[in-house]
């Protein structure tokens, strides 16, 4: 039976969503847990990365398991043998081709600003906390330029063959702000290797600093140099994977 899981992590503790020597990675846990319960190797496939200290309210993944167990059986069993940092949400039977990567569509990322002179406490490790005052207008603006088909080679950090194939398609960013939480959500058919962390960052310094449009446009262009700033892991989420 194939299972397709719905994952929501912390991602604090770990060393991102894809496996590492040190066995700290969120598939490293999860391979794990299916060790503890079927008392055999599974191997877990995810619909992408995730960098250390992203979050995820909607991560997917797929799996290949046997035995009498129903998909909710496998969800309560595999939430007891996981830290309570990570949660199977949802776990449901799926066709024999479906995967987790190759079958999706497109993914939704959030990132989570916290524009006040003052960090909640309960809000440390899960917000970038910008205290100077940013121009919500010019935020949405700069969605607006970075919406729609581009060459995003000077917003990633890719390397090798990855970094040769950079156009992407964002279908919306939408902007909110409520009593100085502002969340910027990234719908898109792909994004490169910090992507989104280094297009927050640049809407922000843009709308920190009042910058000219311009320089975002300047970057969308082939052979465009590398966008220096990086906002930081903490403030990411994986919201969903539309399949």
């Amino acid at each position: 039976m194939r299972l397709r899981l719905t994952i929501a992590y912390d991602g604090g503790p770990y060393a991102g969503w894809q496996s590492q020597p040190q066995g700290n990675a969120v598939q490293d846990l999860l391979e794990k847990a299916f060790w503890k319960i079927a008392g055999t190797r599974v191997a877990v496939h995810g619909s992408g990365r995730t960098d250390a200290g992203v979050h995820a309210l909607g991560q997917c993944a797929h799996v290949e398991v046997f035995g009498k167990m129903d998909p909710g059986d496998w969800q309560r069993a595999l939430n007891a043998n996981l830290p309570p940092t990570i949660r199977i949400v949802k776990s449901g039977r799926v066709a024999a081709d479906f995967h987790a990567r190759f079958s999706a569509k497109a993914k939704v990322y959030r990132y989570l600003v916290r524009n006040r002179p003052v960090l909640p406490p309960h809000e440390f490790g899960r917000v970038w906390h910008v205290p100077h005052t940013l121009d919500i207008e010019t935020l949405r603006r700069a969605a607006a330029v970075l919406t729609g088909c581009h060459d995003f080679a000077a917003f990633s950090a890719n390397r090798g063959k990855a970094a040769r194939e950079t156009v992407r398609t964002i279908r919306k960013i939408a902007i909110s702000c409520r009593t100085g939480l502002i969340a910027l959500t990234f719908e898109g058919d792909g994004f490169l290797y910090k992507m989104v962390r280094m297009l927050t960052a640049a809407m922000i310094r843009v709308a920190q600093q009042g910058e000219n449009l311009d320089i975002l446009r300047a970057r969308l262009k082939k052979g465009a140099p590398k966008w220096n700033h990086v906002a930081p892991a903490e403030g990411l989420y994986l919201v969903r994977v539309l399949y």
